[in-house]
Formats: C-alpha cells, sequence, structure tokens
C-alpha cells in the first residue's frame, strides 16, 4: 500500500501531498518516513533552479545513493545527504547555529517545483540527490508559493513535512 505525506509552506499556508516511492528509494523512504513529522527553515535554491528545501539533522538512517537524479523534474522530492565540509561554507549563508553548522553533518529535503533543474554546485561539482517521493496533488498551488519565495524572500517561512 503506498505511503503519502503532506508538504507544508507554514506561512503561506500553502500544502501538497506526494506519494513515497518506496519502490525506488526504499532506504530513503525508511529514514524520512521514521523522523515525520519534520522540517525547519524554508530555503530557495541559489544554483540548481527550482528548488524549495529545508535542513534538518542529518539522518543517521540516511542511504547512500538511490534512485539518483541531477537533473530533478517537477514534483520530485530528493533527499540530500551532507557531510559538514560540504555546506558549512559561509557563502551558502546559513547562520551558525543552523543544521548547515551541525558535526555530524545534515540532511536536506527538497521539492522542485519547476523545470530545467541542475544539481550542480561549484564547490563541489554534481550534487546528485535521492527522488524518494512525487507530489500528486497540489503542485501548481505549491509552485506559486515557492515563486514567491523566490520574489519576496524566504525570512519566516518553514517547510515541513507529515505523514498523511
Amino acid at each position: 500500500m503506498a505511503r503519502y505525506m503532506t508538504i507544508t509552506l507554514e506561512s503561506r499556508g500553502v500544502s501538497c501531498r506526494a506519494r513515497l516511492l518506496d519502490e525506488e528509494a526504499p532506504g530513503s523512504c525508511a529514514a524520512v518516513w521514521e523522523v515525520l513529522p519534520t522540517g525547519g527553515d524554508a530555503f530557495h535554491a541559489k544554483y540548481a533552479r527550482n528548488e524549495v528545501y529545508t535542513l534538518i539533522p542529518r539522518l543517521t538512517a540516511a542511504p547512500h545513493r538511490e534512485n539518483p537524479t541531477i537533473t530533478p523534474i517537477p514534483g520530485d522530492v530528493c533527499l540530500f545527504d551532507f557531510e559538514p565540509w560540504e555546506i558549512g561554507n559561509p557563502a551558502y549563508g546559513y547562520d551558525a547555529g543552523s543544521a548547515a553548522h551541525a558535526e555530524q553533518g545534515a540532511t536536506d529535503l527538497a521539492i522542485f517545483y519547476g523545470r530545467n533543474n541542475l544539481l550542480v554546485n561549484g564547490d563541489v561539482g554534481w550534487v546528485p540527490g535521492n527522488v524518494f517521493a512525487t507530489i500528486e496533488e497540489g503542485l501548481a498551488e505549491m509552485a506559486e508559493a515557492c515563486n514567491d519565495l523566490w520574489r519576496t524572500g524566504v525570512v519566516g517561512e518553514r517547510l515541513t513535512f507529515a505523514r498523511a
């Protein structure tokens, strides 16, 4: 039986529903499912294009690559597992107390809301993400809210994930 989660931009009051891809990414699905509900400050990507994400404490059960992509499509929900050195660069703009600066690293949970994304970072090169869910309901409304984040800023916005 399929499992679902609700992804919400809290301040904007917009949610979407995503189906976990248990067959394609069983380790990622299991690791995320165990920590739901979770979330944190929302960020709009600098490099990847149409991506909104949050950083959470690194998932100890985070798998290595499974169902990876460097070209996510609209509706993809991805997990990125980062070592501390990979995202602690001050140029990325994360506050000193954020998950990005944790000694153990961080997990990035991201949604992609538009086309033509490319997961490359000038500091480290290609950054494959594990596609572990697909948004099946509410993508158009979420995309509109994500575009608003790009135009008006992310300050005060939280991106949360919960079991549906």
